[in-house]
């Protein structure tokens, strides 16, 4: 079964950087290539709703934030790797959550998990103080 799969989470100390990779189990997800999906980043803390993190549109042209991650953290892709990937700089406690990616057929780089069929199983990433 097509699958997406996260990786590269860990313990980190605040302050610190962090980069989770993304990429389908196969060669193709759910009958398409990996370069026909736009790409979500979405984190969920314990207690607290799955939100919005970053998004990358299919050829990479496009992205967007979380108005308070801005400036922190990076989502970029290479599609000769199939893979997507969420860069994290100057990492806070506040920052531990397990980490989501997912993957939509929708234009533009949407930012609603709604817009999102297909979703990894996460990964987790713990900021120590």
């Amino acid at each position: 079964q097509d699958q997406l799969v996260e990786s590269g989470g860990g313990l980190v100390q605040a302050g610190g950087s962090l980069r989770v990779s993304c990429a389908p189990s196969g060669r193709t997800f759910s009958g398409r290539t990996f370069s026909s999906y736009g790409m979500g980043w979405f984190r969920q803390a314990p207690g607290k709703e799955r939100e919005f993190v970053a998004a990358i549109t299919w050829n990479g042209g496009s992205t967007k934030y979380a108005d308070s991650l801005k400036g922190r953290f990076t989502i970029s892709r290479d599609n000769t790797k199939n893979t997507v990937y969420l860069q994290m700089n100057s990492l806070q406690p506040e920052d531990t959550a397990v980490y989501y990616c997912a993957a939509t057929r929708r234009v533009g780089a949407p930012t609603s998990l709604n817009e999102y069929p297909y979703w990894g199983q996460g990964t987790q990433v713990t900021v120590s103080s």
